[in-house]
């Protein structure tokens, strides 16, 4: 297991600058998510720390130990990439075992490698096929299977399951769980644009915007203290409302954020008065769109059985003490 340290770390390519001091200390055994849209710089700084791109500025340490300079091999890491990236000649097997043969290991350890982390992603049954003939979410438990046999000190999965469809996203995001409460002493860094997959892995994420770190928290803290607007409306699932005008400003405040799950809504009492213009029911909830009169549009999530129908007066009741409040640079300002 090893700690891994980003001191003052910049990246630039040329004149442009994509990545900007970022200073991040990640524990012995941490799962930590780096989150944010494309282009804010996250896959870069993984690849900085794996030994795949050069660092323009700041230092990397493992365990203590400046990288800067390390070649990627003498790392102690190993990658997991969206594209499986395996060998489409060689088996399963030959493809988790390679990198071993590489390092020149004894054939019986390789062999008893190979099989352990087969077991542990189930996947004993497979070890004779050939990539073209697994399931895309099959061929990414061999490529995570290829990253334990090296029994590295830090894992990388830069959006591993961006590749999979709805269902085997689920099902490997669950595999990746088990896989880290399996391997409790390895440090574990994950990039993905979905913050669902961050709020659901995570011990603690990094939010990336702009090539800044914008914040650094457990999931339930960047959901309920973000640090700034880009935080509030990049974490939770539906988005965060942003309401500007008289609603702000009767709070001192140029926009005013409550979450759909935050707002009560009632037919006959309450703050705000609209009119339903969309009701998406799916299942267990339904997201309720109201144009609120003087305010604008409002998204609320109710309970899936309620019956609300498109056209229909409601009153809405948002829970002051799930107001976040923000000013003209989207910074939080007191209530």
């Amino acid at each position: 297991m090893a700690t891994v340290e980003l001191i003052n770390v910049s990246k630039s390519y040329g004149n442009v600058e994509v990545l900007r001091d970022i200073n991040l200390s990640l524990q012995k055994g941490e799962f930590v998510v780096f989150v944010g849209p494309s282009g804010c710089g996250k896959s870069t700084l993984l690849r900085m720390i794996a030994g795949l791109e050069d660092i323009s500025g700041g230092d990397l340490l493992i365990d203590g130990k400046p990288m800067n300079d390390e070649m990627p091999a003498k790392r102690g890491i190993a990658m997991v990439f969206q594209s499986y990236a395996l060998y489409p000649h060689m088996t399963v097997f030959e493809n988790m075992s390679f990198g071993l043969e590489q390092a020149k290991l004894d054939k019986d350890e390789i062999k008893a490698r190979v099989e352990k982390a087969a077991e542990m992603l189930q996947i004993e049954g497979l070890l004779d096929r050939k990539p073209k003939q697994l399931s895309g979410g099959q061929r990414q438990r061999v490529a995570i299977g290829r990253a334990i046999t090296r029994d590295p000190r830090v894992f990388l999965f830069d959006e591993p399951l961006s590749n999979l469809d709805a269902a085997l996203r689920v099902d490997t995001r669950l595999e990746i769980a088990g896989l880290s409460q399996r391997l409790p002493d390895t440090t574990m860094i994950y990039v993905t644009h979905d913050q669902v997959e961050a709020m659901t892995l995570a011990d603690r994420i990094v939010v990336l915007n702009g090539g800044v770190v914008e914040q650094v928290g457990t999931p339930m803290e960047l959901y309920e203290r973000p640090a700034s607007q880009f935080v509030a409306g990049f974490i939770g699932s539906p988005r965060m409302n942003f309401l500007n005008g008289a609603v702000a400003q009767a709070h001192g405040a140029e926009c005013y954020g409550i979450r759909p799950e935050h707002i009560a809504l009632d037919h006959e009492n309450g703050d705000w008065r609209g009119r339903v213009i969309l009701t998406e029911r799916l299942g267990s909830d339904t997201f309720v769109h109201v144009n609120v009169e003087g305010i604008g549009t409002v998204n609320v999530r109710i309970e899936g059985r309620a019956e609300v129908q498109a056209g229909e007066a409601v009153h809405l009741t948002p829970d002051p003490a799930s107001i976040h409040l923000f000013d003209a640079r989207g910074q939080p300002v007191s209530g």
